[in-house]
């Protein structure tokens, strides 16, 4: 199957891009360096087309019942602007796929003010909203709900800007005021007469923002903003000192199936909901987990890298690594991975096979740095 293409494909050839397969999609991976992409975004702003994240909206009289339904938090608390991230679980209260929840202005509706039916944006990983899309539309048939669930991923590109000097550069681009925003508040704002929907999140730990764009103006747009652009490379490194999950990595269903509480995401649950998981969550929550996601510094020179094994102090492997990297920022070689619950204590010693040869590690508290 070929695979899927941003609108800026050829736009990122031309600047020098590196690419890569990523969920189906044929993505940058690096435009100059991703030491180079990291700093601007830890130091200054950067931007990163991240057009292959899923787009779906909720429309629609039972609109509230179906995402409320099939995720895990509680998106009646959800104003209009607001957002929340939430997991995706199926019975047993397994991930399948993390998400951020958007409460969009009222159908019929711009203004917050203004009575309409509740309507919603979600954002499921790269390569998952076709099957997000067929969910929803089952489990809506299913319940007899009246909701409409679209599919617009090939309707918009998605921006990140990311970076302490990111709200500076957005009210530049922005023919509306945008830097009042709180973390997880969004709104729509003309960009160089364009409606764009942008949101105060991001997946690097530092403040930025997120814009959907219209697919047919996203060169123009992505254009305006005159800082560094940033690949995939970068942006994992970033996540990674953020302590933020990557799916397929640090969660998978079929290879590395986790509960929102093993992957520490157990704040995404609201057990005062129903949802599909809800029941199997709340046994788990009772009974406490046998694994944990941790986070480790590598105290012997060496990369961790995902699926090494990690051992206890007499050698027996009790984990396996799920994300590593050398950290641009700290200079170490940190990671995430999970083990039983009794090594998750910061300061426990733990080693990782890094190409046959045990390297030493101690469990770190996450995330590794500072974060908004």
């Amino acid at each position: 199957m070929p695979l899927q293409t941003p609108p800026l494909r050829d736009v990122h050839a031309d600047r020098g891009a590196k690419f890569t397969e990523f969920g189906g999609w044929d993505m940058p991976v690096e435009f100059d360096s991703i030491q180079t992409e990291h700093a601007a975004v830890r130091e200054d702003v950067g931007i990163f087309d991240v057009s292959h994240m899923g787009q779906l909206s909720v429309t629609g009289p039972d609109a509230t019942e179906l995402m409320q339904r099939l995720t895990t938090n509680d998106v009646t608390q959800l104003a209009v602007g607001d957002s929340q991230y939430a997991a995706i679980t199926n019975e047993n209260g397994a991930i399948i796929d993390d998400t951020v929840v958007y409460r969009l202005p009222d159908a019929g509706s711009d203004e917050p003010d203004v009575a309409g039916e509740k309507s919603y944006l979600f954002v499921p990983n790269a390569g998952t909203d076709e099957a997000t899309h067929e969910r929803w539309i089952s489990y809506r048939n299913e319940w007899d709900l009246e909701a409409t669930v679209d599919n617009q991923t090939d309707e918009f590109a998605m921006f990140a800007v990311q970076g302490p000097d990111a709200p500076d550069l957005l009210e530049r681009v922005s023919d509306d005021p945008v830097s009042d925003l709180s973390r997880f508040q969004a709104r729509y704002a003309t960009v160089d007469d364009s409606r764009c929907w942008v949101a105060r999140t991001g997946y690097t730990g530092e403040d930025g923002f997120e814009l959907l764009v219209p697919w047919s103006d996203a060169e123009r747009i992505w254009e305006l903003f005159e800082c560094q652009p940033c690949g995939l490379g970068a942006r994992d490194t970033l996540r990674i000192e953020a302590g933020l999950l990557l799916a397929g990595q640090d969660f998978d269903l079929e290879s590395n199936p986790r509960t929102p509480y093993e992957a520490g995401i157990g704040f995404t649950v609201d057990l005062d909901t129903e949802f599909v998981g809800r029941d199997a969550l709340a046994e788990i929550q009772r009974e406490g987990v046998d694994e944990r996601l941790v986070g480790f510094q590598l105290i012997d020179r060496g990369i961790p890298r995902h699926g090494y094994d990690i051992t206890n102090t007499d050698g027996r492997v009790v984990g396996a690594v799920s994300s590593g990297t050398m950290s641009p920022s700290l200079e170490k070689a940190i990671g995430l991975g999970y083990v039983p619950s009794e090594y998750a204590e910061p300061g426990t010693t733990l080693h990782v096979v890094v190409r046959g040869q045990s390297k030493k590690a101690r469990v770190e508290t996450i995330p590794f740095i500072d974060t908004v």
